[in-house]
């Protein structure tokens, strides 16, 4: 009877002294926590920014560009129907990326043609701007129909890509004809690249 009182006794010790362990090693550990949780706190991620789509007229467009004074403008122009306007697109995507103060990036789409409403065209367009991630980007697209915008603009087809320089004057517009008489072949982003370094003195 003694020894399993004994024997008992010291159970009841061990599971003290074990008991208080763990609670000793639970009460570094919350404030290992606390103390290291304060420390390395992380600020919140902020969201991505979401899509926007204006539409507007030759006049409004003119307008955004010279709201850009100072920076250089690149202006894609293009349609969800053109093959090649949708394979260089996410260069414009890049270039943005690339030089976020300096480059004012915008794009024009031409999906409306005059049949419907520009609002009808319009959920295409977004639906191919968000696959590219272009929301960091200013996009448009034409309100009038296709082929008055290509008359305002003295433009035959798309893909084009005008840049401006920092004062407002064009420094080259990057089209069919221009790529066929100056490289003899269709222009890329390496080739608006190239145009935008020279315009940012690089």
């Amino acid at each position: 009877m003694w020894a399993k009182r004994c024997m008992a006794v010291a159970r009841k010790a061990d599971d003290q002294a074990a008991f208080s362990c763990i609670v000793g090693r639970a009460g570094i550990l919350a404030l290992v926590l606390a103390v290291g949780g304060a420390g390395c706190s992380r600020s919140p991620v902020a969201p991505p920014p979401a899509l926007k789509l204006d539409l507007v007229d030759h006049a409004a467009l003119m307008q955004r560009v010279r709201g850009h004074a100072g920076k250089v403008v690149v202006l894609d122009c293009w349609s969800t129907s053109c093959p090649p306007c949708i394979r260089e697109f996410p260069g414009l995507v890049r270039l943005a990326a690339a030089h976020p103060q300096a480059v004012a990036c915008l794009s024009l789409s031409f999906d409306y043609e005059g049949i419907g409403s520009p609002e009808e065209a319009a959920e295409r367009v977004r639906g191919f701007l968000g696959s590219v991630g272009a929301a960091g980007i200013e996009n448009l697209m034409s309100r009038e129909e296709a082929d008055a915008m290509y008359r305002r603009l003295e433009l035959d087809s798309v893909p084009a890509v005008y840049v401006w320089r920092q004062d407002g004057s064009l420094a080259r517009r990057f089209d069919d004809d221009d790529a066929k008489r100056r490289l003899g072949r269709p222009f890329t982003y390496a080739d608006v690249e190239a145009e935008v370094q020279a315009c940012l003195g690089r």
